[in-house]
């Protein structure tokens, strides 16, 4: 059996991670594959660890623009699986144009299906963007024989605006890696919070419109006006939201006393944050699945999240809750965290034991498995046509 990966529009971030996983991850006798080729950029390419049984095929094509990539798609990609026998085709980019059947895609981005989230944009070339996106990914998981999603609430949200889908679909959420891992230490009492060594926490993610860092900010100056040794650490690319995070951190904590942005952060370094922090904080209002959430919950803080999205399926009894957009709820939640070092440890044990649940390695064997199905299914067809 023959697995072909489109990993055209993998280029950055969670997707090249996952694909990167992925394939570590997979042994070739467990999931009855013989061989499996990746077609992609250079640069995605080079990240991928080589196997006996993997061939990665770069093509000068997919290192242009995106149209650039979908032409190739669309006129090169279902010639090239035919050639080499592939068995099932798939796109964890979750748009594909090349015909090829069967096909097995995944929803990693929900924003495109999001449309309150998108309204936060206004009219502009983003909000135009993820459109374009909502409609070609809606085509393909309608198409698909196989669609995998990274929780049930974005199976849910993606179906609602699809419709039914042709295939069938599964739930494999990503993994964590391991070097995140780190039991829940002791916890301090609030007695021990003062100005040389205060509380501190840390909030992970890119300052996007839809993460909130500035009502998280704001929230920390409340605790900190009435005498709360409480300090901020966020860690993250600029995006959409830069302007009004700058806006927010001139306003009430304009010599940066006690709010510190640290801006992008390498991903091989971003553990070392998580050592250091006494709190965490996930303050998104969509996501599909919360990785950096995963990552917080791993590294064993107690966690202050979002009660929006798929946050409570993945944290469950292990965090408290609150509104993203209300600044004095994310400051009761960490009110509550700071004054009982007991709830912390409480909590901090019951998230880390449900982060064991994502594993890279799991992650593999279930979409492999699924992969063999969605093959094995068409294989039966074929014989049936015949």
């Amino acid at each position: 059996m023959i697995f072909g990966i489109d990993a055209s529009n993998i280029r950055a971030g969670g997707g090249v991670t996952h694909l990167v996983e992925l394939l570590r991850a997979a042994e070739s006798r467990a999931h009855c594959f013989d061989r499996i080729i990746v077609w992609g950029g250079a640069a995605t390419l080079a990240k991928i660890e080589d196997r006996d049984w993997l061939r990665k095929v770069h093509d000068p094509l997919l290192e242009y623009g995106l149209l650039h990539r979908i032409f190739w798609q669309r006129f090169k990609l279902k010639e090239l699986a035919l050639q080499i026998g592939c068995d099932v085709l798939f796109v964890p980019g979750g748009s594909d144009a090349s015909g090829f059947k069967p096909m097995v895609t995944m929803s990693q981005n929900l924003l495109p299906f999001a449309w309150r989230e998108l309204r936060r944009y206004g009219w502009s070339l983003f909000t135009l963007k993820f459109l374009l996106l909502r409609w070609t990914q809606s085509c393909t998981f309608r198409e698909a024989e196989g669609v995998i999603f990274l929780t049930k609430y974005a199976r849910d949200t993606v179906t609602k605006v699809t419709g039914v889908q042709r295939g069938t679909n599964a739930i494999i959420p990503h993994g964590i890696n391991p070097r995140f891992l780190l039991y829940p230490r002791s916890q301090r009492p609030p007695s021990d919070y003062d100005e040389s060594q205060p509380c501190r926490v840390l909030y992970v993610s890119i300052v996007e419109v839809y993460k909130h860092q500035w009502h998280v900010a704001e929230a920390v100056a409340q605790l900190r006006s009435v005498g709360v040794s409480v300090v901020l650490e966020l860690v993250g690319p600029p995006g959409g939201g830069m302007s009004r995070l700058k806006k927010t951190l001139n306003r009430v904590d304009p010599e940066g006393t006690f709010i510190t942005y640290r801006g992008e952060v390498p991903y091989e370094k971003l553990h070392d944050f998580y050592i250091n922090a006494d709190i965490g904080v996930f303050a998104s209002s969509c996501e599909n699945l919360p990785n950096i959430l995963l990552e917080g919950m791993a590294a064993g803080l107690p966690m202050a999240c979002s009660r929006m999205g798929p946050m409570p399926e993945v944290l469950g009894e292990g965090g408290v809750y609150f509104d993203p957009e209300d600044s004095n709820d994310i400051a009761r939640a960490l009110r509550e965290l700071i004054h009982s070092p007991d709830f912390r440890a409480h909590l901090a044990k019951v998230a880390f034991s449900r982060a064991q649940q994502y594993k890279w390695g799991a992650c593999s064997n279930m979409t492999f498995d699924f992969l063999s199905e969605i093959a094995q299914r068409q294989r039966g067809k074929n014989e049936r046509t015949v």
